[in-house]
């Protein structure tokens, strides 16, 4: 076992080591020494006081400027109170202990004393104050010399908690550090060297106990080098396995089914639709599997590539299936696939054209009878695409020759699934992913680094601008009764709205809003309450209409049916519209708490509405002030309708540890060291010596270091999710 696998508690001790275990998930050496400092303050520089963040556990490094004791109740001991202020420079900050608490640090922070202090910001009498910190003296026995000795030392801060303060993790992290000597380097010699990058022993030691501020930018470099490089490999291995694993090739055959489908179309393609499908059918010629990663607005025309993509694979004597994450937008894409067919939808039907196809449905909620025939035509063939949702995984589903898999909004799909799909086929289907959300170039290759990615940025020609603008209710509610009016003025000019609310309003609802009523915060705005405010005040007279996720699919479908036709005006809906509804008449939305929902999500909702020739209205409400954190991104979506400059903005805002483990619970989301978005170029740089080591040796025979580190990285149960792709 090498030293780095070694227990805390054999070098700690127990009690530090239980501490570390429940509040940091740190368990062994190696865990500790790759638990990174937060920052570093200098002797003279610090947190400075001045901007303290309220409400959180800080550290600060400053001197103590007066300590005085307060007696009340005329008590002796339990009523004193002890004040300290400190300062650093930058401001004064405040600390206090009471009771018996003060006898101790009365004696230890006289005037002039130096320290490290850690506890929560909080705010008593308008001034900000700790209460109660701990606190680390920064003096050694003998006086000046100490302070001499640490004068001009990088202090280390570490991701801390009230149970372990940052010094305490410094002294354990000293305790460990000489086993640093032992860590097995994953970087092959031939690219360290090529790279100029440290080992990986000497990086440890830089990072917890640097010396100067070049020994922190040498100890970074090169442990980012190390999460990028690794999680590379195991996306690379698996891209390689891809390719050794057999397909059929499915070409599109002249005068087929294809060629008749772009006869009749009414438009011409995109440039950009015609270089994707000439991507896609290079893949699909392949007799190894395609892992494609389509990602395109809204509205840009994904589902038409896709399309295509199904139709030279039916040529082919292949079915292809298509996987929706609700039953909304399956019955949705069934309904417009077979419009965009015509009669090439009508395989077997009296009218249908001779190459024609059967294209079926397929979801839980369908009758026994129309189910039973769905399974016939798919078994014999007879259906050449079916579309359906995660019901096409069941074990009862068989196809006569699956072809090709393409999976709408891979964000809402399970790895699980995908791989249950896969298995219908005799040999590995080719699989087309395709997402709206549009995912910036280094998530892309780090979260979906496994599929090959193409991108649709061009809109179809006759899409509409959308103005987009915040409402601040709050702040301004005639900006509001506004917005009702705009609503009335589309309706009267023909066209439709949707209002979108975060919450249903229900009985299930009222539980949760119970629950949220404990945290004293208004529960978001519910579609039920909404619908019959609107119907009665501001929008009375229109026809006024809800939908969400927990109505009947038949009632659900049914409203959709009659918006879709113009039978109603305004439809107050939750997110179940959020992907795929496609109205051309609806020109507006008004989003509700347009606060609690998440940038990516609020511009594919937006992405509802502009989809015909009359300009697109979008506009957010929200209650938040003006310089929230949740203002500014709203304000960022309103400012633009790139996709991926929004998906930048968000991923900026957040950590990229959600976004990693959003999008993928199963890749590591823990990147210590890398920034997804700062960190592109040695993203993209660890990706082409991935690809390189990975060809040259694909089980990694000559690396073992490099092995032993995927095999800390892909525990298990990471190992199984790669596995599934």
């Amino acid at each position: 076992m090498s030293a780095l696998d070694e227990p805390l508690k054999k070098q700690l001790g127990a009690a530090t080591a239980k501490v570390m275990a429940e509040h940091l998930d740190l368990h062994t050496v190696g865990d500790l020494l790759h638990h990174y400092p937060r920052r570093y303050a200098e002797r003279g520089e610090l947190t400075t006081l001045a901007d303290l963040p309220l409400d959180e556990h800080v550290t600060v490094v400053a001197r103590v400027a007066d300590a005085r004791v307060m007696t009340f109740n005329g008590a002796k001991g339990r009523g004193q109170r002890l004040e300290v202020t400190i300062t650093d420079g930058s401001g004064r900050l405040q600390l206090v202990f009471f009771g018996k608490g003060v006898h101790k640090p009365h004696k230890d922070l006289l005037p002039g004393t130096r320290a490290m202090f850690a506890g929560k910001v909080s705010v008593f009498n308008r001034k900000t104050q700790l209460a109660h910190p701990a606190y680390e003296l920064l003096r050694g026995e003998d006086g000046e010399n100490a302070v001499g000795s640490w004068a001009g030392a990088l202090i280390p801060i570490y991701p801390a908690t009230t149970k372990l303060e940052s010094w305490k993790i410094a002294k354990a992290v000293d305790a460990v550090l000489p086993s640093a000597v032992d860590a097995v380097d994953p970087l092959p010699p031939a690219l360290r060297e090529g790279r100029g990058l440290t080992d990986l022993p000497d990086a440890l030691r830089k990072i917890h106990r640097p010396r100067t501020k070049a020994d922190i930018a040498d100890a970074r470099e090169r442990l980012k080098w190390d999460e990028a490089f690794v999680l590379q490999v195991a996306l690379a291995r698996r891209r390689f396995a891809d390719t050794q694993l057999p397909a059929v090739a499915r070409r599109p055959v002249p005068g087929g089914l294809l060629d008749a489908f772009d006869a009749k179309l009414p438009f011409t393609l995109t440039e950009g639709q015609e270089k994707v499908s000439g991507e896609i059918f290079a893949d699909l010629a392949t007799e190894h599997p395609m892992h494609r990663l389509l990602q395109g607005e809204v509205g840009s025309g994904k589902t038409m590539v896709a399309l295509r993509a199904m139709l030279a694979v039916v040529d082919a004597g292949g079915q292809a299936a298509m996987l929706a994450p609700t039953e909304v937008l399956a019955q949705q894409h069934h309904r417009s696939v077979t419009e965009m067919m015509g009669e090439l939808a009508e395989g077997g039907m009296l009218g249908g054209a001779e190459h024609a196809t059967k294209v079926v449905l397929l979801t839980g909620s369908m009758g026994t009878a129309a189910r039973r025939q769905a399974l016939l035509d798919l078994v014999t063939g007879e259906a050449g695409i079916v579309i359906g949702t995660h019901a096409l995984i069941e074990d009862k589903v068989q196809f006569h020759d699956l072809g090709l898999v393409v999976v709408d909004e891979q964000h809402r799909f399970g790895v699980e699934q995908r791989d249950a799909l896969r298995g219908k086929g005799r040999q590995p289907p080719h699989l087309l992913v395709m997402t709206a959300t549009p995912i910036p170039r280094t998530v892309a290759m780090t979260v979906f680094g496994d599929l090959e990615t193409s991108v649709l940025d061009q809109l179809p020609a006759g899409r509409s601008p959308i103005a987009s603008h915040v409402v601040p209710a709050a702040d301004k509610p005639h900006f509001l009764a506004r917005a009702w009016e705009r609503v009335r003025e589309e309706v009267e000019n023909g066209h439709q709205a949707y209002v979108v609310c975060p919450r249903i309003g229900d009985e299930e609802d009222e539980k949760k809003k119970a629950k949220e009523a404990d945290a004293e915060k208004r529960p978001p705005l519910a579609v039920l309450d909404v619908a019959g405010q609107l119907a009665r005040g501001p929008l009375a007279g229109l026809r006024v209409e809800v939908l969400h996720g927990r109505m009947a699919p038949d009632d659900k479908d049914a409203v959709m049916r009659r918006f879709a036709a113009g039978e109603a005006d305004v439809l107050v809906a939750t997110t179940v519209i959020e992907v795929g509804v496609n109205v051309p008449n609806a020109t507006a939305m008004v989003i509700m708490d347009a606060d609690r929902f998440g940038v990516s999500q609020l511009h594919q909702l937006r992405g509802r509405v502009g989809r015909g020739s009359a300009p697109g209205l979008c506009l957010l409400v929200t209650e938040m002030p003006e310089a929230s954190p949740a203002r500014q991104r709203l304000a960022a979506v309103a400012s633009t309708l790139d996709g991926f400059e929004l998906s930048r903005i968000d991923l900026e805002q957040r950590r990229e540890g959600d976004v990693l483990g959003q999008a993928q619970s199963g890749v590591r989301s823990s990147l210590r060291m890398l920034a997804v978005i700062d960190d592109e170029e040695v993203i993209a740089a660890a990706r082409e010596e991935a690809v390189a080591v990975v060809a040259a040796d694909p089980e990694l025979e000559h690396l073992p270091e490099l092995r032993t580190a995927l095999d800390a990285l892909l525990d298990k149960e990471r190992e199984r999710y790669l596995e599934k792709g």
